[in-house]
């Protein structure tokens, strides 16, 4: 019988997480303070995160070793799932064997507990008394909200407005877990006050969402900000996901051929590549892709530069590839993947090449989406469903090769409160927006000139 979930036992939950800064072929160039353009100290960033985090972000270590206070609240869900998606293979008829990391089985259902949970113990240990946070989608938001619970933190969410609007059900989860949540821009800030002033109908986006969570964490002595993508500690939090994967392709003897994963800020899809990188320099022949819309495609059409990583330039100044801070994507349904920059970490990997990006436009991924959830059952995240579409891509190259290849993708997490989303593909509503060459040249006018 041909096994379909490689399982880990409780006690294989790796022990710590894995640092990649110190393997990266090139050093990542350091964040600058927005205000003075020097690089960033500590003291610089102890307003808005606890000092263990901030150690975390520049950390020189290969391992950090992860709290028995966390590794406990793991134990809720890890180690996940690694399946084989043999009803896919089958219906694609390729040859190659396709794997899932399944991250969608987490309380929130998604990957974002890994660095939620592990950021509001640090805040918890600290004294904090509340996290101000932006969501997109809502994954973030609700895996926030779950952590912030569990340590008796209150929680405030800035959720974009079209996401607000298209996903009231990850809302819901927010309020469900004490959350206080509100669609972006709001009237609260004034960042939120400044964009609803040029534009009343503003749709929102997460740069937008994170100028007023770092607004509210910076004017309140007892609240911390706490962000679910983009910066080292929170890859960092997520290569338990990559660990796992390492640890369960051993058990069926395989070697991961092709790694793909979906990309908005990040997070996800380092998390699960990051262990793999060491093995890459070294010479294994991994192909690692990251997928992102047409729509907002940061990797694929963004310069790689310093630029802010929010709309009213209270971030430090990161080298990523960036839209332009400025850059307001159209509404898209993977909320998760509207985010104008991306992880410096990951920016930099692939300026080095040890990373290929590719764009999707939003209908084929919903149609990839579906043909997942006929095979294999598990409707996934609009977000996820970008990985899945490269995933049969890179299936439908095998059939055509007559390669056996080994394809793991992360599924980082399920759509079920997405099925809005998925009417729409369904009456025929869903557009399909080019890259919009004009808003972004506009949005990057605006960009700091860094030397």
């Amino acid at each position: 019988m041909k096994e379909t979930k490689i399982l880990l036992s409780e006690k294989e939950i790796p022990q710590r997480w894995y640092n990649v800064l110190p393997d990266l072929p090139t050093p990542l160039a350091p964040a600058l303070h927005p205000g003075t353009g020097k690089p960033l100290g500590p003291e610089d960033l102890a307003p808005l995160f606890p000092m263990e985090l901030i150690k975390q972000e520049v950390s020189a270590e290969h391992e950090i070793e992860i709290p028995d206070e966390i590794l406990n609240i793991y134990r809720l869900w890890r180690p996940t799932p690694l399946v084989r998606a043999h009803r896919l293979e089958k219906e694609l008829g390729t040859p190659a064997r396709l794997y899932y990391k399944n991250e969608s089985v987490s309380p929130p259902g998604s990957h974002k507990p890994n660095t939620a949970v592990a950021q509001a113990y640090y805040n918890k240990m600290a004294g904090t008394k509340r996290i101000a946070t932006e969501t997109g989608a809502g994954q973030w938001g609700s895996a926030l909200s779950f952590a912030c619970n569990l340590f008796g933190l209150k929680c405030t969410v800035y959720m974009v407005k079209c996401s607000y609007n298209l996903k009231p059900y990850r809302k819901i989860m927010m309020q469900t877990w004490g959350a206080e949540v509100f669609a972006s821009p709001t009237d609260k800030t004034n960042s939120g006050r400044e964009i609803l002033k040029k534009d009343p109908d503003c749709p929102g986006s997460l740069g937008l969402a994170i100028s007023e969570a770092v607004e509210d964490a910076a004017t309140h002595d007892d609240t911390k900000y706490s962000l679910g993508s983009v910066l080292n500690h929170v890859l960092l939090h997520q290569t338990i996901v990559g660990q796992e994967v390492k640890k369960q392709l051993k058990l069926v003897k395989e070697k991961a051929d092709v790694l793909i994963g979906c990309i908005g800020g990040g997070s996800n899809f380092s998390g699960f590549f990051l262990p793999f990188v060491k093995d890459k320099l070294k010479g294994q022949p991994i192909d690692i892709i990251a997928v992102e819309p047409t729509s907002c495609p940061t990797l694929t059409k963004g310069p790689y530069i310093y630029d802010f990583g929010d709309v009213a330039k209270m971030t430090p100044l990161l080298k990523m590839y960036t839209l332009g801070h400025g850059f307001i994507p159209p509404t898209i349904h993977a909320g998760g993947l509207r985010y104008h920059g991306a992880a410096p970490v990951l920016c930099n990997l692939v300026n080095e090449k040890v990373v290929e990006a590719r764009a999707y436009h939003q209908n084929t991924c919903f149609e990839a989406g579906k043909l997942f959830a006929q095979t294999e059952g598990i409707i996934p995240a609009p977000e996820t469903s970008h990985a899945i579409k490269a995933m049969i891509d890179e299936a439908n190259k095998c059939k055509a090769n007559n390669e056996a290849k080994t394809i793991v993708i992360n599924f980082s997490g399920h759509g079920y409160f997405d099925l809005a989303s998925y009417e729409a593909y369904y009456d025929n509503k869903l557009q399909d927006y080019d890259y919009p060459e004009e808003k972004i040249k506009e949005a990057l006018k605006d960009i700091p000139e860094v030397k």
